[in-house]
């Protein structure tokens, strides 16, 4: 008799997550291990799979060689957002998951939400799962981005209940999810945003994004929020899972938003998207060349242009400094779109082989537009400005700078010079100044109608143009 008893018994795990950081353990504890939070363990039911027999054995899943799987490019979806595919690759792929992330009243739930209204434009039935809004809530925010009628295949589930949720999206080609740290799965007994919610939460999404078999569901574009650190909220395993993690970025205080791929299974993580919040929403940027210069022909101390490439795309950038002489036994500097790790190193550099010196001023850099000047392409402009802010000369208003700046003051050659020269060249810069190295493409670059000018240090450039 106890053996027909144990063979109907189906043997239940309990286990305990860290509300903070996702650490598992099979008691609980009042101080996690992991994070060293206190009262943060909560307690999980695990049953176990349906293959699974009473004795816990499970069956194996089948192979397939490489060979025998057919290679085919799956058909993208374009969401009608040029920049938007740009990022992704050149659209949505079917049955993956994308991850938005960026801070709160940045635009991202304005942006999907303007994606999928395009998308069911051109007839693709597209669900917006609203766990944050109402739904008439989310039908005046359509009405402000958008003068057109709703179209007929955009629906609304107004409902944080998960499984609900993915149960009222067949059928649906684009999924939009608002947000994944505020739906929640009902059997769980803990709260929405916690460790345990999101990553059963995330768990069921590819489930239903990827039902098995090459069969694909419906695409998924989930909304993340970010903690004070600038990172998703969550478990890191959310970032894991998805193929897909975009980041929304900008100054609030300012229209324009950049948006740039952190993770893509599917393409590159070099694009950059540009668009520009207005009244009506968000508006996309095309062609931003001149978009981070200032409007003025003048030539100023203190400003200099470098061409960078983010992807496929090269941008002039306009690099400002100013230095003040003060009396404080440590000057400040200050840095806005430059990595301040590279302008002290830059500002060393300056100091010990330019004779540069700056050791009792402070120094403030800015990249104009909120750009982020991350490459080190952008070194030679960096230092050039601050020169020219430091010595009170203004650099020629059509002249740009592009190398990196080494520890030794020698310039080194960045790639992609073709696309940097060439819109130099479109937006009417006379000359470039690049490294020496760069004397072996004279031909192929002169042919941009551009003047090329060599430079072997930072020394030459620094008593060239501002001795």
């Amino acid at each position: 008799m106890w053996g027909r008893l144990s063979s109907r018994m189906t043997k239940v795990r309990t286990r305990f997550f860290c509300d903070a950081c996702g650490y598992e353990t099979v008691k609980w504890m009042g101080r996690c291990p992991g994070c060293e939070a206190y009262d943060s363990m909560v307690e999980a039911v695990q049953e176990p799979a349906a293959s699974e027999d009473a004795a816990g054995h499970q069956a194996a899943a089948p192979l397939k060689s490489l060979g025998e799987i057919a290679s085919t490019e799956r058909e993208r979806i374009p969401t009608g957002w040029g920049e938007v595919d740009r990022v992704l690759g050149g659209g949505i792929v079917p049955g993956s998951l994308t991850l938005l992330g960026g801070e709160p009243g940045i635009g991202k739930s304005t942006l999907l939400l303007s994606a999928g209204l395009r998308l069911a434009s051109a007839g693709r039935r597209c669900v917006y799962i609203a766990a944050e809004e109402s739904a008439p809530q989310v039908r005046m925010r359509a009405d402000r981005i958008s003068e057109n009628n709703p179209p007929p295949e955009f629906f609304v589930c107004e409902t944080s209940d998960l499984p609900a949720a993915l149960k009222a999206t067949a059928g649906a080609a684009v999924v939009v999810l608002d947000s994944i740290q505020t739906v929640r799965v009902p059997t769980l007994r803990s709260i929405s945003g916690s460790v345990l919610q999101i990553r059963e939460s995330v768990f069921r999404i590819q489930e239903a994004a990827k039902p098995g078999d090459g069969a694909n569901g419906p695409a998924f574009l989930l909304v993340g929020h970010i903690t004070k650190g600038g990172e998703i909220a969550g478990p890191k395993i959310l970032e894991h899972m998805v193929d897909c993690v975009l980041a929304f970025e900008g100054d609030r205080r300012m229209g324009l938003r950049f948006l740039r791929a952190q993770k893509n299974r599917f393409g590159s993580t070099d694009e950059i998207g540009v668009f520009e919040m207005g009244g009506k929403g968000l508006e996309e940027i095309t062609d931003p060349g001149a978009l981070f210069r200032s409007a003025g022909p003048d030539a100023h101390p203190g400003v200099a242009v470098s061409s960078l490439v983010e992807g496929s795309r090269a941008f002039l950038v306009e690099i400002q400094a100013l230095t003040q002489e003060v009396s404080l036994a440590m000057p400040r500097r200050v840095a806005t779109g430059v990595d301040p790790r590279r302008l002290l190193s830059i500002l060393a550099v300056l100091d010990k082989r330019a004779g540069v010196r700056l050791g009792t001023s402070d120094v403030f850099l800015t990249a104009v537009g909120g750009f982020l000047a991350r490459e080190p392409a952008a070194d030679l402009a960096v230092a050039m400005a601050i020169a020219s802010a430091a010595r009170n000369r203004p650099l020629p208003a059509t002249t740009a700078f592009v190398g990196e700046v080494t520890l030794t003051g020698e310039l080194r050659l960045p790639p992609s010079l073709d696309r940097r020269v060439g819109e130099a060249a479109r937006l009417g810069f006379g000359e470039i100044v690049l490294p020496d190295s760069a004397r072996g493409r004279a031909g192929r670059l002169a042919a941009g109608g551009v003047d090329i000018i060599y430079s072997r240090s930072i020394v030459q450039c620094v008593e060239k143009y501002v001795r």
